[in-house]
């Protein structure tokens, strides 16, 4: 299948380089979608895919819109190019691109229509911050309601998707509730989501994600999923 894997980044110049350069090996077609990024994300992407001779597209906002959005506008560029299976990855370090393989050889054997690295193990969620687990709970126990299937980990961003979810799949948000969003659409239209689980580390990295203004995002997706019921 033609694979291309996604790396919404805002403001990971840090880290953004090394990834690359990891995941390289594994899905050669990469593309970078600086969402408006103040550092020099965009300029490390660049540079890292010239001296690695990589597939490496870096799509960039003019200003930050959430990585809802920028997920959005890579799942554009990647049907518009004709991907058949679309990864995405964190860029802030969190995820493992040694992972890849397993996640790629699941989906292959099994023939889900998403497949989600999820932190599932009871050890990867004691290692969360405390306020993290809670939402990472609530969100997942209320979105797997409504998406009419299990899935333990509704909000990790280490994905494969079918391009034939995304093609039946109309997004309207634009923050971190759009991953949600997406499970809980292809859900009812009867995609098939799986979740194989992951190693996740967290250090010392600093999460843009402002806790109480994305409960009250997915709050607000809820109350639109329930009402198109």
């Amino acid at each position: 299948m033609k694979t291309c894997l996604l790396l919404p980044a805002y403001n990971e110049a840090k880290t953004v380089a090394t990834i690359i350069g990891e995941v390289r090996q594994f899905i050669p077609n990469i593309v970078v979608i600086d969402d408006g990024s103040t550092d020099q994300t965009a300029a490390r992407a660049i540079e890292v895919a010239r001296i690695c001779k990589s597939t490496v597209t870096v799509l960039r906002h003019c200003w930050n819109q959430g990585k809802g959005m920028a997920l959005r506008t890579g799942f554009d560029y990647a049907l518009s190019n004709r991907f058949e299976l679309i990864a995405t990855m964190d860029t802030d370090g969190q995820h493992q691109p040694k992972e890849l393989p397993r996640l790629l050889n699941h989906f292959h054997c099994y023939a889900p229509d998403i497949l989600i690295g999820g932190r599932i193990s009871s050890d990867q969620r004691s290692s969360m911050p405390l306020h993290r687990q809670l939402n990472n709970w609530l969100v997942s126990a209320v979105g797997s309601s409504l998406c009419g299937q299990r899935v333990p980990d509704f909000q990790s961003g280490f994905r494969l998707i079918r391009s034939t979810v995304l093609q039946a799949v109309q997004l309207e948000t634009s923050r971190y509730e759009t991953e949600s969003e997406l499970l809980i659409k292809a859900g009812r239209l009867g995609f098939r989501i799986e979740t194989l689980s992951i190693a996740t580390i967290y250090g010392s990295e600093t999460s843009d994600i402002q806790t109480g203004r994305e409960m009250w995002l997915f709050t607000k997706l809820l109350i639109k999923s329930l009402q198109n019921i």
